[in-house]
């Protein structure tokens, strides 16, 4: 067979090589005829009892799960178990079988298909791609019904052939992929997918190379084929020629070599060649992330986004977390990290990320009622999270975040009810650090221009770069047509990362930055000689971006970085930063 090329979307990072293991789908194509109405109960039996066997699946999963497994891992086999309790999933599909009197397969797939495109109207990428996580549920449920359901089992190779296996797939479940674990299992790449579906977040976590969105990969690859996975560039190489095979085999040697080379740098501080110390900490989502950060070494959390308590209930917001709920996960957190401080972002929800993705009504949602407009709009909803924070901040370091702020009333206003909350929590002899800091979002541009008033307002500043870059250029990094202009070394964007670090270092306001532009070490550097000294990315990139802070001379990087500030073309600015890492 010739070899051939293919390309999709990096979601890990590295190189993989080994054998292709195809994995079937239970496509949600299937079979579409009518039952009499004497065998409806009989077919909702039938449906009953696959869906039952599947939680018993999952449950499986979770018990067998090794005590290494990533901790998105249980994260995401809690969100599958509940999708399918979800009674969308669990009891609407029944009512099609006898109202309509649809067989089995046609009555889940009939509402798999609603929910679906419930999911692709949403503007928020996040909940967008979740529309993947019920199909994979309905897949497993479709198998089961069919008779197809089996365990998944190791590539059969010749004893000899000591290789790993690169799983090929439609579409992958994080619960089939946590199965391949024992498997030889060292990459993947899938038909289906986006930089962030669960599997991609998964295959991040786990360290493993890894592309999507290759439309007919699984058509096209053969089982047993040879398959080379570049998942920095979003390559597939199947059946690479020897010289081919040869080069990546080399190249993969080098980044093992390098990534136990960064597994040393776990306990050194993070301190540049010149003595002066700069803060590494962790972007988290749920409790259980605390774990990956502590592995690495994080100095603290410098993002908990609290949404994810929120989002994907059942009843949208007649189901918000109540008080004790979002304490418990606070204090979880905040205990896990053992001392180290733990910044909570109060509800970064509305328009974009909604409760109840149905009522939707506002035209450009990411101008909406989102982010702090949506909690001063909800008062009742706000102070219940800040109570739970504040609470929380008995065990530990806490500090409040607020998104998404322009406006000085709104910076009043919410600092206002930071003080009625602690009020209730006294009047209730509820313990909490009087002292707790708050500080805010710099996301907009209007509030890079009115810094003044944040500062003298503020305990501390942390730059989103994701939106900042977004609302600066006016892109939407989820629209295709768009996603190529979205820039982080637009001269308008390091402009504005200089001002926001300057009037902190004059005003003696920290900052941090916590958006992506944080954990990707080509702009660690930058970053640094722009006076920036403390960081928050995921887990998996501390150590990456260590590396480079241990390698900076600040003095040197100081003046090249000055040197990139007063430039405006892109070229030029792309060459000079390619010239900055490597000094």
């Amino acid at each position: 067979m010739a070899s051939f090329t293919l390309h999709g979307i990096p979601v890990s990072g590295g190189v993989a090589i080994g054998r292709a293991h195809l994995i079937t789908s239970a496509a949600l194509d299937v079979q579409h005829y009518l039952i009499a109405q004497e065998e409806a109960e009989a077919e909702v039996q039938r449906l009953e009892n696959a869906i039952t066997t599947v939680h018993r699946e999952l449950e499986t999963i979770w018990t067998d799960m090794p005590k290494d497994a990533p901790t998105e891992l249980r994260a995401f086999l809690d969100v599958h178990a509940m999708i399918l309790s979800d009674p969308q999933i669990s009891q609407v599909p029944l009512n099609i079988i006898r109202e309509r009197r649809y067989n089995a397969e046609w009555a889940l797939v009939t509402q798999v298909d609603e929910l679906v495109a419930q999911f692709e109207e949403m503007e928020e990428p996040y909940l967008r791609e979740r529309k993947a996580d019920v199909q994979q549920i309905a897949e497993r449920v479709l198998k089961v019904l069919r008779g197809t359901a089996k365990p998944l089992l190791p590539v059969a190779l010749d004893e000899a052939e000591q290789v790993q296996m690169v799983v090929v797939a439609h579409d992958i479940s994080p619960a089939d992929m946590m199965q391949f674990r024992d498997h030889m299992f060292n990459g993947f790449l899938t038909d289906l997918g986006a930089q962030q579906s669960h599997t991609a977040i998964v295959a991040r976590s786990m360290d493993i190379p890894a592309v999507v969105g290759l439309n007919n990969a699984s058509s096209l690859i053969e089982q047993d084929d040879w398959v080379v996975i570049d998942g920095d560039a979003g390559v597939v190489i199947v059946d690479p020629s020897p010289l081919v095979l040869e080069y990546y085999r080399t190249r993969q040697a080098t980044l093992q070599k390098a990534k136990k080379k960064l597994k040393k740098l776990k306990k050194s501080a993070a301190v540049t060649l010149d003595g002066t110390p700069v803060a590494l900490m962790a972007n988290i989502e749920l409790p259980n992330d605390c774990t990956a950060a502590m592995d690495v070494g994080a100095n603290g959390v410098g993002l908990f986004r609290s949404e994810f308590l929120f989002l994907g209930r059942q009843g949208g917001s007649n189901n918000t977390p109540g008080e004790e709920e979002q304490f418990e996960a606070y204090r979880k957190a905040v205990e896990m990290m053992r001392g180290r401080p733990v910044t909570i972002r109060t509800l970064d929800i509305g328009a974009d990320k909604q409760l109840d993705p149905g009522e939707q009504t506002e035209l450009n949602p990411a101008l909406g009622l989102r982010a702090i407009r949506y909690c001063l709009a909800e008062p009742k909803l706000f102070l219940t999270q800040l109570r739970a924070i504040l609470r929380a901040s008995a065990y530990g370091k806490v500090k409040l975040l607020i998104p998404m702020i322009a406006h000085a009333f709104e910076i009043d206003q919410t600092l206002a009810m930071i003080e009625q909350a602690k009020t209730q929590l006294r009047n209730t002899n509820k313990n909490f650090d009087p002292d707790v800091e708050v500080g805010a979002m710099i996301e907009i541009p209007a509030a890079v221009l009115a810094l003044p008033m944040f500062i003298s307002r503020m305990d501390f500043l942390s730059i989103g770069t994701n939106d900042l870059i977004q609302y600066s250029l006016a892109i939407d990094r989820a629209d295709r047509e768009v996603a190529h202009l979205y820039n982080p070394l637009h001269p308008a964007v390091l402009q504005m990362l200089a001002m926001t670090i300057r009037a902190g270092e004059k005003s003696g306001t920290p900052v941090s930055i916590c958006g992506e532009m944080a954990g990707e070490p080509r702009y660690t550097k930058l970053l640094l000689g722009m006076g920036l000294r403390e960081f928050s990315m995921q887990p998996s990139q501390i150590l990456a971006v260590k590396q480079e802070v241990l390698n900076s001379d600040l003095a040197l990087i100081a003046t090249k970085a000055k040197r990139v500030l007063n430039m405006t073309e892109p070229a030029a600015i792309e060459h000079e930063v390619y010239k900055l890492r490597a000094m």
